[in-house]
């Protein structure tokens, strides 16, 4: 190495050292640190201030930034042998069937209310960012009409949902 090779240095906290190293080499290990600490972070593992990041090594098992106590969600928690997973993907699909209902009821109720209804679901479905102005034209009518008319429609819809779901 020559001597202007030397300006780049790994930090390994373990042994409190600095190593020189070349620009690929200190480039090639602080990718991987990188992508380590910031899979950490999401999970939220990591709760490493932002003025030590450069003191971190990718060694997440000896760092005192790393949480440990968290536990996972097929961890056995309970004197059953129950995990949290069991417990809250038993709660999810009860309310994915109260969900699935739910919309059942607002669909046929749009289909009373409206015999385009089908039409006006499919733009809906294929593209949810579409507007009233677009669905207006599509269907032929006139776009301050079919606003009218879908504020009636989301009046009597929310009727439903409130007698379901009531607000707190």
């Amino acid at each position: 190495m020559a001597k202007n090779d030397n300006n780049r240095f790994i930090y390994l906290k373990s042994s409190r050292t600095k190593i020189p190293v070349s620009e690929e080499e200190y480039q090639a290990f602080y990718r991987d640190v990188t992508r380590i600490r910031k899979r950490e972070q999401y999970h939220g593992h990591c709760v490493c201030p932002q003025k030590y990041i450069w003191s971190c090594d990718g060694d997440c098992d000896i760092c005192e930034y790393h949480r440990s106590d968290m536990l996972s969600l097929d961890a056995e928690n309970t004197e059953d042998g129950a995990s949290f997973y069991d417990i809250v993907a038993s709660d999810s699909v009860e309310n994915v069937v109260e969900d699935k209902m739910l919309l059942d009821k607002l669909i046929e109720r749009l289909r009373q209310l409206d015999p385009d209804a089908d039409q006006i679901l499919d733009m809906w479905r294929d593209n949810d960012r579409i507007s009233d102005r677009k669905i207006a034209e599509a269907l032929g009518r006139p776009q301050r009409t079919f606003a009218d008319q879908l504020k009636r429609y989301r009046k009597e819809l929310y009727k439903i949902v409130d007698d379901t779901h009531p607000r707190k």
